[in-house]
């Protein structure tokens, strides 16, 4: 089984480095074949993939965004390691703060696929159901 720690610290590592706009850091969680994809409050499923196309999404929500958002990740299940991958599931809560005020703008549950690649633990998938539009 993959070391829960690890497994925390790649998921904050992403969180951390979407709020900083890091996108070097971004790029570097991903497989450079990974998929991210999303369910926005029920709706149709959007998804991205290869990296290339994950980061420009980021880079493209990162520049149309006038807030500083806040992605706090909670209740971490490590559901188990096969064939090399590590299923996980965790929450999501998303704040942003602008003009002095933070707002909740969503909440949702991340879940994801992840592997070992260059000596490092990567996403190979990252899903995301938020329960609300942001």
């Amino acid at each position: 089984m993959t070391d829960r720690s690890a497994v925390e610290e790649l998921a904050n590592r992403y969180s951390l480095a979407y709020d900083t706009a890091d996108l070097d850091t971004l790029e570097s969680v991903f497989t450079e074949d990974a998929t991210f994809s999303m369910v926005i409050a029920g709706g149709d499923k959007i998804s991205f993939g290869p990296r290339d196309a994950i980061m420009k999404l980021m880079g493209d929500s990162l520049s149309s965004q006038t807030d500083q958002r806040r992605h706090v990740n909670t209740n971490l299940i490590v559901e188990g390691t096969e064939g090399g991958v590590t299923r996980t599931k965790h929450y999501l809560t998303l704040m942003g703060t602008e003009n002095g005020a933070i707002t909740l703008l969503s909440a949702g549950l991340y879940s994801s696929e992840i592997v070992e690649d260059g000596g490092r633990l990567r996403f190979k998938t990252l899903h995301l159901d938020l329960d609300k539009a942001y």
